[in-house]
């Protein structure tokens, strides 16, 4: 081989490199900030203050989130001005650092996805947030607000098996983990949380009616994701089993542990590449040696 073809060789190398650590940015750039689903009313305000006070109600909740995961406050009783409710809450995983950079996002979302309806609601994968103007119409805790399901269907036995058994874990631990629980069981991770101030009862309640709605709307897909008015689902197959078990992770894999990864196999996988550009340099020097002769 000669040296411009071992040029070429070590410029795809740097190429392919590259592009690796593009493809892992990305995932890893899948961040707890990202937009899950937005739900704006169909009603518009026309009060001047409307905007001004969904500021006010956020601000104080934004102050609260690196504190509390959970918290809701309402304003504007006085005349003249809106009166307007507002909660957040973060995933039971995360620190008060994180839940504060969630929660911080949602304001500018609500304003430019919601604009002036009196009601608004923001799910990022970490957190979400809302407002109601007063007297905005209730509806059921165990409501379906948004659903994904995963593509791919599992077409292996016993999946429904693995996965029922990994959604009643979840059930049973919502009560003693605070209102969230994860769990992982024969390579299915399933995550839970409720509101923060739905009752034990209700909570449990909450996650049986998301587990329902899992299993009928979502089949055998491979993932899904459930979110009703009070509560929540996640869940994952993992066919070669579950990377990192934890009763208590965001998922099978947390950001930490994910870096970590990629720097084992970006490391590795430059290493081995520069190995075969080492060999390839060896044998174009061997084969020079032997022309020579």
């Amino acid at each position: 081989m000669g040296s411009v073809s071992l040029i070429s060789v070590i410029n795809l190398l740097v190429v392919s490199l590259t592009l690796f650590f593009f493809f892992f940015s990305s995932a890893l750039s899948q961040d707890i900030t990202n937009l899950v689903y937005k739900g704006c009313a169909n009603q518009t305000s026309n009060d001047p203050s409307f905007k001004q006070t969904i500021t006010y109600v956020f601000n104080i909740l934004s102050s609260q989130s690196s504190k509390t995961k959970f918290s809701k406050t309402s304003s504007g009783s006085g005349s003249g001005t809106a009166s307007i409710s507002g909660l957040f809450q973060c995933r039971g995983d995360l620190n008060g650092n994180d839940c504060n950079k969630c929660v911080s996002k949602i304001p500018d979302m609500l304003n430019r996805l919601c604009g002036n309806t009196v009601a608004g609601r923001i799910q990022l994968n970490g957190c979400y947030g809302l407002y109601e103007a007063a007297g905005f119409p209730q509806v059921s805790g165990v409501k379906l607000l948004f659903k994904t399901c995963g593509s791919v269907q599992v077409a292996s036995s016993g999946f429904d098996d693995r996965r029922n058994t990994a959604f009643g874990q979840v059930q049973n631990g919502i009560v003693n983990g605070n209102g969230f629980y994860a769990t992982s069981f024969e390579s299915m991770y399933v995550m839970g949380q409720c509101e923060g101030s739905l009752s034990s009862g209700d909570c449990v309640t909450c996650i049986k009616s998301a587990v329902q709605n899992a299993q009928i709307q979502c089949g055998g897909a491979i993932s899904g994701q459930i979110y009703l008015h009070k509560c929540y689902i996640s869940y994952s197959y993992y066919p070669n089993g579950v990377p990192t078990k934890s009763s208590h992770s965001s998922g099978p894999q947390n950001s930490s542990n994910l870096g970590k990864t990629i720097a084992i196999v970006v490391g590795g996988t430059a290493a081995g590449g520069f190995l075969f550009v080492f060999l390839l340099f060896l044998k174009s020097v061997c084969k020079k040696k032997k022309d020579d002769y």
